[in-house]
């Protein structure tokens, strides 16, 4: 870009940022929306999401109240500020829908994950994954000669850098359910 343009004022945007052009900062929010316990509300909320490209980072869902048959669904996603206030807005808007909750932007909040994790590795390296789990107080849930499988619980962060520990040492694979997240206090 030449010199007049940048004093008129002009700014760099790429034609390939169509999801984003006013180049708006991206924000990661965990959205939890709780939701009659019925066929097909979960393909809808996820249909709202994938028809209109935005993306989901992660997504659980279980029954929270057996006798009012709710689920809670907890969705991970990340947009600009604008596109986040629409996914909630859409949210509300839909029948089987009771509450929406952006927990990022309304207060604390408790986020947690599980993961099995299989390591392979004898000698040194097997001792060095042990070693390691009971740091990270990860628990031995299945053990063979050549391998263990781990579970770990804790913040998606903990359990991104026990993974990434676990690589050099034999790592074969990795199983996360998602994030399941509650905000603090005696509040919904």
């Amino acid at each position: 870009m030449n010199a007049l343009a940048l004093k008129k004022g002009s700014s760099r945007k790429s034609a390939y940022d169509l999801k984003n052009p006013q180049g708006d900062h991206q924000e990661t929010h965990t959205i939890t929306v709780l939701v009659d316990n019925e066929a097909g509300v979960l393909a809808r909320v996820i249909g709202l999401f994938s028809g209109r490209g935005y993306n989901i980072d992660s997504l659980t869902v279980a029954e929270v109240d057996h006798a009012g048959h709710r689920s809670r669904i907890t969705v991970v996603t990340t947009g600009t500020p604008a596109v986040i206030e629409q996914i909630k807005a859409q949210l509300e808007r839909m029948v089987p829908v009771y509450a929406v909750h952006d927990l990022t932007v309304e207060g604390p909040s408790v986020e947690r994950e599980l993961a099995l994790v299989k390591v392979a590795g004898t000698g040194e390296h097997r001792v060095e994954a042990l070693r390691l789990a009971d740091v990270f107080r990860a628990n031995v849930v299945d053990t063979t000669l050549e391998s263990f499988v781990f579970e770990i619980t804790g913040a998606p962060e903990k359990i991104d850098t026990f993974i990434e520990l676990m690589r050099p040492l034999g790592l074969v694979e990795a199983g996360r359910t998602g994030i399941a997240a509650l905000s603090r206090g005696a509040h919904i």
